[in-house]
């Protein structure tokens, strides 16, 4: 077992490095018992989680998050892959989190969001997993998305303009932050950004934040220079 699952801690969360030839079940039996014997070491840190050796889908991801979290007592803020962009984003959502959770005293779900439901909190919240067409996520201060985001969000709903969304695959029906909104068929440019415009090749999906300005709605994809005109 000490073979099949090893864990490396770096400094935003931790590596689980999975033997590739064993099978899945038997290795979701060993992470779970790993943790077990290593919770007294871990506390109850916040981490990102990436996963390694042995190739998973997004469902085997988020069961083995499940049992990480089960048995030991790690907050999982994310699942971390090889993909430097989203990495730097993931990491990000690391940093943002501990701010919020000292500041503002903000919220982590886990999970999809599908029609029908709704999310609210009375400050920032990130969410891991999808928020599906026909759901609804309402927050005083900032959305995080790591996932897919298809449904209606509303941040800055204390009236916070300053507020923004962020989602790793940005489509959704409705965004609103403070008194601005705009839907999914609205389209305008400005300075080669795209306000709300959602058309974008099936084969692009990349990290995008969502920000007022001059009582528009602008969407962008996330980018050094782009945090750093943020104009918040």
């Amino acid at each position: 077992m000490s073979q099949s699952v090893v864990i490396k801690r770096n400094k935003y969360g931790m590596t689980v490095i999975l033997d590739k030839e064993k099978e899945y079940d038997s290795l979701k039996k060993d992470v779970e018992e790993k943790f077990k014997q290593s919770a007294k070491f871990f506390n109850d840190a916040q981490v990102a989680v990436c996963f390694q050796g042995k190739e998973l889908d997004q469902v085997q991801e988020n069961e083995l998050v499940q049992v990480i979290t089960d048995n030991s007592e790690l907050k999982v803020i994310c699942i971390v892959d090889e993909d430097k962009e989203r990495e730097r984003l993931f990491k990000s959502a690391i940093d943002n989190k501990d701010t919020i959770d000292n500041v503002q005293g903000g919220q982590f779900y886990k999970g999809t969001l599908r029609s029908g439901q709704l999310l609210e909190s009375d400050a920032s919240i990130i969410i891991l997993g999808d928020v599906n067409r026909g759901a609804k996520v309402v927050a005083a201060g900032n959305i995080i998305v790591l996932g897919m985001l298809k449904g209606t969000v509303y941040a800055g709903a204390n009236g916070n303009a300053n507020a923004f969304v962020v989602a790793l695959d940005m489509d959704p029906m409705q965004i609103r932050v403070a008194e601005v909104r705009a839907r999914k068929a609205d389209e305008t440019s400005k300075k080669s950004r795209k306000r709300f415009s959602l058309h974008k090749p099936s084969s692009v999906v990349e990290p995008q934040i969502a920000y007022v300005q001059e009582d528009n709605i602008y969407i962008e994809p996330i980018t050094r220079e782009v945090l750093r005109d943020m104009p918040f």
